[in-house]
């Protein structure tokens, strides 16, 4: 199984004007939460901001069959991590600019925005994210689609 790392460098190869730095930083702070039953489905990388020019506030976002795992670590001391159980995920939205892309995760705690992301890439993260949710929350017994 390929390690978070690499699978963050197979995106940023995907889609190279995705704005990302020290991904291998990041992208251990994801790996150092993984519990040991729990497998990575998809690797991304954004910006963990709204802002299209504050290009230092790199993440790697990993989906696992459990949880989304969003990994960020500090320059100098510590990291920051945030995890999106499909019980707490709300809603998704998908932006397109002139270059790059947003993708906003609405959860019942917070508003999450990931920018600086390569527009090729955005209906790849959106079909991932919204498969993985819409499969999870049927096990909770939640159903997706309302009528």
């Amino acid at each position: 199984m390929k390690s978070v790392y690499e699978l963050a460098l197979e995106f940023k190869k995907r889609h190279p004007l995705t704005v990302g730095w020290r991904i291998r930083q990041n992208s251990s702070v994801v790996e150092k939460h993984l519990n040991d039953d729990e497998q990575v489905l998809y690797v991304f990388v954004a910006q963990k901001n709204n802002n299209p020019f504050n290009i230092l506030g790199t993440a790697v976002i990993a989906i696992t069959n459990k949880r989304i795992l969003i990994g960020r670590k500090r320059v100098v001391i510590g990291y920051f991590l945030n995890s999106i159980t499909p019980d707490m995920f709300n809603d998704l939205k998908v932006t397109s600019g002139i270059l790059w892309g947003k993708i906003y995760i609405d959860t019942v705690k917070e508003f999450i925005a990931l920018s600086n992301i390569s527009k090729d890439a955005l209906a790849e993260i959106e079909n991932a994210i919204s498969s993985y949710m819409m499969e999870e929350k049927k096990k909770y017994g939640i159903n997706p689609v309302q009528k």
